[in-house]
This record gives C-alpha cells, sequence and structure tokens, in this order.
C-alpha cells in the first residue's frame, strides 16, 4: 500500500491496546519475511488492498487526565488498562491523546477539538471504542467523523448503523459506516451460536439455553451497570429462529473478578431433546484473551471501511457484515457510491 490507513480512535483502553501492540507485532513479522503472508492470529494478511503493518494511528481521544497529552504508545499501558505486553518493540509514534468529548449535564462538549484534531491528521476512519452504555457519547463522535469527513467503525452495541437517519447521512457524504458491535474473533457469541445451530440443523428441540459471563477488565466491570444493549447485541448475535428466544438466556457479565484481567470465561449450557424424547446435555466453558479477540476482528473492519472511504462509497459496508453481531437489517443497508 502507498499510502498508509489513517486510523484515528476513540477511547484508549484494552481493545486499542491489544490493536496497537499488535500491529507493531505482525509489522516486524513481515519486514522479516518481506511480505505480509503466513500470519498466525489473523484472518486476512491482506485485506481491499492494506496489509496489518500498513494501519497507522494518526489521532486518538480519552478523557482519562493520565492519558491525555500521552503518546498513544504509552498511553495504552496506562491503568485501568490491564492487557498483555506483547513481546515486541512500540515505538513511539509522536501522535498525543487529546481530550475527547465530555458530557456536562445534558450537554456535550469538545466537539471542535476532536474534529480539527481529525482533520489536521487527515483521518480516514474513526474508530469507536468507548464503554458500552454512552449513546450520547457514540453520537457525538458520529457528528465528529461527519464533519471532519471519515467514516467510521463503531466497535460498541450502541447504535450508529442502525439508525437509518445517521447510515444515509454518512452515504450523502460517501463515507462508510461499520457496526454495530463487533462479533469477537473466536469468542462465546460465535461458539454458542454454532452449537445451537448444529442442534437445530440435525433435527433436534432446544429446551433451554444460557451463557454466563465473567471476566477481569473495564468492560466487565462497566458492563455490571450498563448491560442492555450489550444483552440485545449477544442476543442479536445468536441468529435465533422465531420463537427460541424465550429458550435462551445471556447474561453478558455474570461478574467481574479483578484476578482475570483481561481474561474472559463463558460458562455455556444447552439442554435438547432428540429422538423418541430422549435428552441431551451440553456444558462448556471458554476462556479468552478478551481484547485480542476484539482486535483480531477490528483489524478487518477498519480496512473494510478506509477501502470504502477512498472508494467514495457511503453506508454500510456490507462485506464487513459477518464481522457484527448486530448490522443494519440488508433492505436498509445499501452503500451509496458518490
Amino acid at each position: 500500500m502507498t499510502h498508509p490507513l489513517r486510523l484515528a480512535v476513540a477511547g484508549i483502553g484494552n481493545n486499542i491496546s491489544a490493536l496497537v501492540q499488535g500491529i507493531h507485532h505482525y509489522r516486524m513479522i513481515i519486514q522479516q519475511q518481506g511480505a505480509a503472508s503466513d500470519l498466525p492470529g489473523l484472518r486476512n494478511p491482506v485485506l481491499e488492498g492494506f496489509s496489518v503493518a500498513d494501519v497507522e494511528i494518526v489521532a486518538a481521544f480519552d478523557v482519562d487526565p493520565n492519558k491525555i497529552g500521552v503518546d498513544v504508545t504509552d498511553a495504552v499501558f496506562v491503568p485501568p488498562n490491564n492487557y498483555p505486553r506483547i513481546a515486541v518493540e512500540n515505538p513511539k509514534t509522536g501522535v498525543m491523546v487529546v481530550e475527547g468529548l465530555r458530557k456536562e449535564g445534558d450537554v456535550v462538549t469538545g466537539h471542535e477539538r476532536v474534529i480539527d484534531a481529525m482533520k489536521r491528521a487527515k483521518a480516514e476512519v474513526l474508530l469507536y471504542s468507548l464503554p458500552t452504555g454512552l449513546q450520547w457519547a457514540l453520537d457525538g463522535y458520529v457528528e465528529c467523523a461527519l464533519a471532519a469527513g471519515a467514516g467510521l467503525v463503531n466497535c460498541t452495541p450502541e447504535s450508529a448503523a442502525r439508525k437509518p437517519e445517521t447510515l444515509h447521512a454518512f452515504a450523502a457524504k460517501g463515507l462508510a459506516l461499520v457496526g454495530d458491535d463487533l462479533a469477537s474473533q473466536f469468542g462465546a457469541s460465535v461458539v454458542h451460536r454454532a452449537l445451537l445451530g448444529i442442534l437445530m440443523d440435525r433435527g433436534l428441540d432446544l429446551i433451554s439455553s444460557y451463557q454466563i459471563n465473567i471476566g477481569g477488565n473495564e468492560d466487565f466491570r462497566n458492563l455490571r451497570e450498563n448491560g442492555a444493549s450489550k444483552l440485545r447485541s449477544k442476543i442479536n448475535a445468536l441468529n435465533l429462529p422465531n420463537g427460541a428466544s424465550d429458550r435462551v438466556e445471556v447474561i453478558p457479565s455474570g461478574g467481574y473478578l479483578a484476578q482475570l484481567y483481561d481474561n474472559k470465561i463463558s460458562m455455556m449450557n444447552i439442554e435438547g431433546r432428540g429422538w423418541g424424547g430422549t435428552s441431551l446435555s451440553i456444558d462448556l466453558r471458554l476462556k479468552v484473551q478478551d481484547s485480542s479477540n476484539a482486535a483480531g476482528v477490528i483489524i478487518d473492519l477498519i480496512r473494510f471501511a478506509a477501502a470504502a472511504v477512498r472508494d467514495h462509497r457511503g453506508g454500510f459496508v456490507e462485506g464487513a457484515r459477518s464481522l457484527l453481531k448486530s448490522p443494519p437489517p440488508m433492505e436498509v443497508a445499501v452503500g451509496e457510491r458518490r
């Protein structure tokens, strides 16, 4: 890629730590190999003409005073971030974290500051990765992306691409809008959905099922109080047939345990009935590095978005649909070429 993918990020949490460190990790391997091929942990070493090494963070926003004014490379290690350090050199980027949007009462402030920083950095895509439950913040960053002429990738279960008026606004400007809520590279939702799908495809009846998740990062701490949108998104991701949703219970955050750090543990159970009414029971425990699961998908979402922006294809990027928990309905997700 002649010109690097110029990425702005809102929210310097564990997902961004995993993304930043991972980019350096794969860039080092590519430099050693001389080509972007055979990169373990990546679904697509090259996507839409971009390799992982082509991604460059050019602007970053947060409201944590300990992160503002700090180089992105250092900010990703500031507590409460607890994603582990990957064994790779993390060079300084020269990109300092800028104060992001704030809410004072009913008023959201900081738009001009964010828009100006994105314009000066010539950001092509804004990656929104703030905690769950902040619809006001997502709405504010949507405005900033539109004003700065950048596409948007929404990693959270809050609504952006599912809002017709927002989708149309991006389409009208020839800007990509990718969302909502990423589906982890190998997480509870994809495993649970696959197991439920096998059960039904093989002609068995679903009696009941549950999924409980616990973790030790800030997302899990936040989900205890702001889990409603995440619950809806997880149910969407299971792709249940009509009438089955009342037999499946999902608890996005069954507990926050600091000892787990950035690990997530999911417990799943499925009770079914087969031939002659005989019973079937499945119990599964899955443990994953939570933010690695996110970064492994984010790297594809931002490349889909950047390619669409460069090609002036506005609106939802259909190629990203399978990587999302709650994409917009297909009948309203038609992209437009400007």
